[in-house]
């Protein structure tokens, strides 16, 4: 890692890679270069084989077609939800508002009663909705497809709605407001 001169105009850090950093080195400088991407961050919902609503958050939310409707987001293979996504008939992507950064948190986080701290109801499919989000996908799972520690999730959009808003944007590890007009 380099880092810049003290200059009052350079406000970054230089994150290369190189073949001569250790994979833990080089991991953390490819992260830290993929967080100069801005992004929208979504809460994805399903239900597990049990029933239970299961929830996560989730920035790697993209379009992929328009006809068909399809969009696309990946998960871990190490995180919690895992089997509950990667086997779900349905599942709910929620773009946040600029003002729901407490729910990004709440389902960034391992353990606690996500649901019991949110207004939410069943949707389409019985599958869990948070209400007053900027935008909602109802998706049926279409396909799962390998993607190295992570799976991606491809979801044929079934229904649709956008109440607008502020969305609440995350970059280089930090949320952030639009610029004004």
């Amino acid at each position: 890692m380099t880092v810049p001169s003290n200059s009052a105009a350079q406000a970054s850090i230089d994150h290369s890679g190189s073949s001569e950093q250790s994979p833990v080195e080089r991991s953390r400088a490819l992260r830290d270069t993929l967080g100069q991407f801005a992004t929208g961050v979504t809460v994805v919902t399903t239900l597990d084989a049990s029933g239970k609503p299961v929830g996560m958050t989730v920035n790697s939310f993209n379009s992929v077609s328009l006809d068909p409707a399809l969009i696309l987001w990946s998960i871990d293979r190490g995180s919690l939800g895992y089997a509950a996504f990667t086997q779900c008939e349905r599942f709910v992507v929620h773009v946040l508002k600029g003002d729901q950064q407490h729910v990004s948190n709440l389902f960034a986080g391992r353990g606690a009663d996500k649901f019991g701290q949110v207004k939410w109801h069943a949707g389409p499919g019985n599958v869990p909705q948070l209400d007053d989000c900027a935008a909602l996908f109802h998706c049926r799972r279409a396909q799962n497809i390998d993607g190295g520690d992570h799976t991606i999730l491809l979801g044929e959009v079934l229904e649709f709605s956008a109440s607008g808003g502020e969305p609440l944007i995350f970059h280089r590890g930090r949320y952030r407001a639009l610029a004004g007009e």
